[in-house]
């Protein structure tokens, strides 16, 4: 591995082939196409709600893991984020697509849903803030990655005529990007001071939470509960 890498960097290289079976998911080429089925982008919507629901559970756990006050305020902020503003846009946006704020209520969980957002809550209980961070930024970090290299592909349809360049222009946005690049520095700054027998754990949770996103995509086209 090439010692230039940023420690993030180190991550993802760490896990090539399962970072890009999840970046580059035929779930999210059909997206970009606008060819993926409507039931199965509905589907997705329907569990997202329940992921967004435990990853503001894992920020209050960041709240509760902070050794600094600027720990504790980036924790805070980010569960206001997701509690005062995201959840909102979100049941908004799944109103367009017929599903009602009831119906998230009532919504049984998957079992890759229950997997992961498990998977991420264990890893912060068991582990540091660190650890945490490591389970949660395959979100974060992949959906920027994913909207960014939908962009440059030839196939992506970013016109109305495809139903999802809403979903591919919000993760696009400047305001996402700089969310995940502000992680991304938080990351390369706490994986430098680490040693390799470290690392090598914090590869190994960051190789399984991207292996359980590419599980996520993957209920999305095979509609599995």
């Amino acid at each position: 591995m090439s010692s230039t890498l940023l420690p993030f960097d180190q991550l993802k290289h760490r896990c090539h082939d399962a970072w890009k079976a999840y970046t580059q998911h035929d779930f999210v080429r059909q997206l970009g196409a606008g060819s993926l089925p409507a039931e199965a982008f509905k589907h997705y919507l329907r569990q997202d709600y329940l992921f967004l629901v435990h990853f503001a559970r894992a920020w209050g756990l960041a709240v509760y893991k902070s050794r600094s006050m600027q720990e504790l305020r980036q924790g805070l902020d980010s569960l206001k984020a997701i509690v005062d503003l995201e959840m909102g846009l979100h049941i908004q946006y799944c109103e367009r697509w017929g599903i009602s704020e009831k119906e998230l209520g009532e919504l049984p969980e998957a079992r890759a849903t229950m997997a992961y957002t498990r998977y991420v809550l264990d890893a912060g209980n068991r582990g540091d803030l660190l650890d945490l961070h490591v389970a949660l930024v395959p979100c974060l970090i992949g959906y920027a990655e994913i909207a960014s290299w939908l962009v440059e592909q030839d196939f992506t349809d970013l016109s109305d005529n495809n139903p999802y360049a809403d979903w591919i222009k919000m993760y696009i946005s400047p305001e996402f990007q700089q969310a995940a690049n502000a992680e991304k520095d938080w990351l390369n700054q706490h994986l430098s001071h680490i040693d390799p027998a470290r690392m090598d754990y914090l590869a190994t949770t960051f190789r399984d939470a991207t292996r359980l996103e590419v599980d996520f995509w993957q209920m999305g086209l095979d509609q599995a509960d």
